[in-house]
């Protein structure tokens, strides 16, 4: 008897999951790229008071302005104790107008010190976190 010649005609299905899997890394890329694209630019999110003696208050001001088509308002300003002190006012900023924040920090302790408040504004996703730092010297 002859041979016969079989062909097979094998079929590759995709498992439901690759696609979900495609799906959640493009997503990932999405939101990598937007993250930290605040349309809220402060002039600068760090600063150093050098020296400062013990017991005193020193304060500085940090501005910020509206890039956004969306007026800017501070939800919160929060400092990570109680010798920093942030103040703000909740009036609207708008598109290409500039805002600010006055931060207090009072001299408790002595040494080197690095602190930090995080300031969050409505509708953004992004926390900014502005740092203050030095030396506190004896009185």
């Amino acid at each position: 008897m002859g041979q016969k010649t079989v062909k097979i005609k094998q079929t590759i299905t995709l498992k439901p999951y690759t696609m979900k899997t495609r799906l959640l890394i493009l997503s990932l890329l999405f939101a990598a790229t937007s993250f930290g694209q605040s349309a809220i630019k402060f002039n600068q999110t760090s600063y150093n008071f050098g020296k400062i003696k013990k017991g005193i208050h020193k304060s500085v001001i940090f501005s910020y302005t509206n890039e956004s088509a969306k007026p800017a308002v501070i939800e919160f300003a929060t400092a990570e104790c109680g010798c920093t002190k942030p103040e703000y006012n909740q009036n609207p900023v708008l598109k290409g107008q500039k805002g600010s924040i006055k931060v207090t920090y009072t001299a408790p302790f002595e040494g080197a010190f690095k602190k930090r408040v995080s300031v969050k504004f409505a509708g953004e996703k992004a926390v900014t976190e502005l740092v203050l730092e030095g030396e506190v010297l004896p009185e």
